[in-house]
């Protein structure tokens, strides 16, 4: 199979409307990363044309934030079964992928959208979402959470979830159903509770 590089809705997000932005405050258990890093406002979008037409950020910060979201969906938590993979991202969040050069086959979920941020430095961060449909919240595959911070009413993310995936998960491996429910479905740092989209992939 081969593996898309372009974006459009997913199911999930076209049909239900869902808002990108997941409540709750910074401080619940359905954080990924132990240790976020001091939060910057997010800014959530579906598709490259919405995050130009908002005109939130510069068009430049748009286009780095798709290309990294592209990138993460190559390394993206990999399921042996659909099963697996839905038990985390949700009834039709998952398709199947195959390797490149002719490798072996397995099931990945879609990215939701791209989170856009002003790091620290000044400069722009980006990367890929996920929603995990067991707290309904979006991360970055590095498990960085998109949180809105009630005493503002602005969406925020911690610095660190503009990290790569590769940076809190080993090489991308086919993950069993008991995998999934030890580990989240997330690499890295994270609680392992049981708890309770722009399709871009194929």
């Amino acid at each position: 199979m081969k593996r898309s590089r372009t974006l459009t809705l997913t199911t999930l997000m076209a049909a239900g409307g869902v808002s990108l932005t997941a409540c709750g405050d910074n401080a619940t258990p359905t954080v990924r990363i132990e240790n976020p890093g001091a939060s910057v406002d997010a800014y959530a979008y579906r598709t490259l044309q919405e995050c130009k037409d908002r005109d939130e950020v510069p068009d430049a910060a748009c286009e780095a934030a798709e290309t990294a979201a592209l990138e993460d969906q190559d390394k993206a938590p990999r399921y042996a079964a659909q099963g697996a993979c839905e038990e985390v991202y949700g009834a039709g969040q998952c398709v199947p992928r195959s390797e490149a050069n002719g490798g072996g086959s397995f099931w990945g979920p879609l990215v939701a959208g791209f989170v856009v941020g002003r790091m620290l430095d000044g400069g722009w961060g980006g990367r890929g979402l996920y929603r995990d449909w067991r707290d309904g919240g979006f991360y970055t595959g590095s498990g960085g959470r998109v949180w809105t911070d009630y005493t503002t009413g602005r969406t925020r993310i911690g610095t660190r979830g503009f990290d790569p995936p590769d940076a809190y998960q080993p090489p991308a491996k086919v993950q069993s159903r008991a995998g999934v429910i030890s580990r989240g479905g997330f690499g890295g740092n994270m609680s392992s509770r049981s708890y309770s989209g722009s399709r871009w992939g194929g």
